[in-house]
């Protein structure tokens, strides 16, 4: 019975597909009487079989060596293409996660869209995004989890874009579609040069790869940076970071799965990658860069928002900037830590917002207020799952820091500095969102604001409980992803001064933020200053008005100089060839006199020009010659 589980793990997957299908009949509206209900029902209850199902499977993989399942899937020549997929307690944890929020999502959206005519659409796209997800946790295969990347770029913008008739849906759907085709392409690149170059098309080939077969440190640096890309961009990193500030237009449902495990399935493939980036610093230092880059830019523009789905959201940039360092330094078990405790503190955050929306009809923090007493379960979420978010004891993310610097791993203080920055400015934001949202006088938007419906609540209540009992995951971590159980190797003097300082930076942050003052002034400050910077972080650094500048510029450049060009260049000598055959056919039109000397006469004399074109040429050949030999 336990191999039989085992051998089925890779139909879990199916069942939010399986969800997808069956929506149809009343996506497409061939259903009517029923009502869209149905749909979700079966969504939700797919959904529940498979976290049953994975449940099962991962209590019987917890004690067990990883294993794998092999499917064949094309064999031509030399050419053997499978699809191999992993079970392993991280695997199938993973997998779990993805099912787990899912499941509670769809509970969620169950209240959260409730009264929306296509409610049977956007559980379809649930399953659908679902079940790529769930692909992504079990694939063991290059190829397989390329074409799952795929997929969930597809259902990403069909989410995003799910109100399609409002234009900022639209345009976000497509900067997200465009955004993440530009990695997912480069990250195509890499895995065509890895095949090239003798590499295995599975994950769990690549270490040995990287071992035993040599190359060149500039092909090892280009294949480790476009592996690099595609991750970047599913991320949000720096500079494909806009798209998630911009995808918050979508439904806030399909928003908390974006921010908690999209992104982390893009940080999850990138753990996996790992063994290609030790083939040359300059991969290594890429991710490096490029972490701290976005957790220290997008930390900043996450505390002059005003909306609270894109201030939150900017936050998820900026941890997820912390994993791209851990995969950088080669401290995988953090990373993967990270996109734990991280995904399960920022589901819990967007669901306390969008019980915050959906009761107020409104987004911006600054015209909210006094919403504890009237939301109780809705402050406390938003409670929890801020301080699972940044370093505040006992919380996860407390616990994994102090894993991170309690000398397990080969650690410096640049990194220390940007951690405490990032938790500071973490418990600032936070900090000042709960003051705007939940405390202060109530506002007109809160007056009436009673707390959500269960089948909100519940998802709240069930992910918060979570939130508390996920602290003791990172404490009883055993090290599964790392080849060997790391040494003390950090500098003693950052051992013991780095547990107090995080804890320190998130009682700063926490004060700060309690204490700065805040109004509707603070949407627009009166001085120069502030007015400047406050600008600077709310419009990203003016990072879209550089695109435009720059990229968009040179794209429509191009696109009008092809344009002439086909235009005066092509079509011209297309129009002067057809011009000359009609000019010349109405010349010779004229000289059919119906006489057979006058046709002989045109073909003598045109055989006579031919034969002097020809001797004329091999005259000069023959002359050319005897003057050689002459002289």
């Amino acid at each position: 019975m336990t191999d039989y589980l085992l051998q089925t793990t890779w139909i879990i997957p199916f069942y939010g597909l399986l969800g997808a299908i069956l929506t149809l009949p009343w996506s497409l509206g061939i259903i009517r009487k029923t009502g869209p209900k149905p749909a979700a029902y079966l969504n939700i209850l797919l959904t529940a079989i498979a976290f049953i199902h994975g449940s099962l499977i991962f209590n019987l993989i917890w004690t067990k060596p990883t294993q794998q399942l092999v499917f064949p899937w094309l064999t031509v020549a030399d050419l053997n293409l499978t699809l191999a997929i992993e079970l392993s307690p991280v695997s199938v944890g993973a997998l779990e996660l993805v099912t787990g929020i899912s499941l509670l999502v769809q509970i969620y959206a169950l209240g959260y869209m409730e009264k929306d005519w296509s409610l049977a659409r956007f559980f379809g796209l649930m399953g659908f995004f679902e079940a790529a997800l769930g692909g992504i946790a079990l694939s063991d295969s290059l190829l397989l989890t390329y074409g799952l990347l795929e997929l969930l770029t597809l259902s990403t913008y069909l989410l995003v874009g799910f109100w399609y008739a409002q234009p900022l849906v639209v345009t976000a759907a497509r900067d997200a579609f465009l955004t993440k085709r530009v990695g997912d392409i480069i990250l195509l690149m890499g895995l065509v040069a890895l095949s090239a170059y003798g590499a295995g098309l599975n994950f769990s080939q690549l270490e040995r790869w990287a071992n035993t077969s040599p190359v060149e440190p500039l092909t090892a640096a280009l294949i480790g940076l476009s592996l690099i890309a595609g991750p970047t961009g599913k991320c949000a990193q720096f500079p494909f970071n806009l798209w998630l500030d911009e995808a918050m237009e979508g439904p806030n449902p399909a928003g908390i799965m974006r921010n908690s495990i999209v992104v982390s399935a893009g940080a999850y493939v990138l753990v996996k990658l790992q063994p290609i980036f030790t083939l040359s610093p300059v991969s290594s230092d890429t991710l490096i860069v490029l972490g701290i880059v976005t957790a220290i830019g997008t930390s900043l523009m996450a505390i002059a928002q005003i909306d609270i789905k894109r201030a939150l959201s900017h936050s998820t940039s900026a941890y997820l900037g912390l994993v791209f360092i851990a995969v950088g330094l080669g401290q995988v078990d953090i990373a993967f830590l990270l996109l734990f405790v991280h995904g399960i503190a920022k589901a819990l955050l967007f669901m306390s917002a969008g019980s915050v929306i959906l009761t107020t009809s409104n987004q911006n923090v600054t015209e909210m207020g006094g919403l504890w007493s009237r939301m109780p379960a809705t402050t406390t979420a938003f409670v929890v799952g801020g301080a699972g978010l940044f370093a505040f004891m006992p919380m996860g993310v407390f616990w994994t820091f102090q894993r991170w610097f309690n000398g397990s791993w080969d650690v410096d203080w640049w990194l220390l500095a940007v951690v405490l920055f990032v938790n500071t400015l973490s418990a600032l934001n936070i900090t000042r969102l709960f003051r705007l949202v939940f405390l202060g006088e109530p506002q007109m938007k809160t007056r009436r604001a009673p707390e959500v419906a269960w089948p909100m609540a519940f998802p709240m209540v069930a992910l918060t409980i979570v939130a508390l009992i996920a602290p003791t995951a990172p404490i009883q971590w055993p090290f599964w992803l790392s080849p060997t159980t790391p040494l003390n190797l950090g500098e003693e003097s950052i051992i013991q001064l780095a547990t107090p300082l995080i804890a320190l930076s998130g009682f700063v942050g926490i004060v700060i933020g309690a204490t700065i003052k805040l109004d509707k002034a603070w949407a627009r400050p009166t001085q120069m200053i502030w007015r400047f910077f406050q600008d600077l972080f709310a419009y990203d650094f003016y990072i879209e008005r550089l695109y435009e500048l720059t990229v968009v510029a040179g794209v429509a450049f191009l696109a009008k100089l092809t344009s002439w060009f086909d235009r005066y260049v092509v079509d011209g000598v297309v129009n002067l060839v057809s011009l000359a055959t009609i000019f010349s056919g109405n010349a010779l039109k004229y000289n059919v006199s119906g006489q057979s000397q006058f046709y002989i006469l045109t073909i003598l004399l045109g055989v006579s020009l031919l034969l002097w074109s020809v001797l004329n040429g091999q005259w000069s050949i023959v002359t050319n010659y005897w003057s050689s030999l002459l002289n």
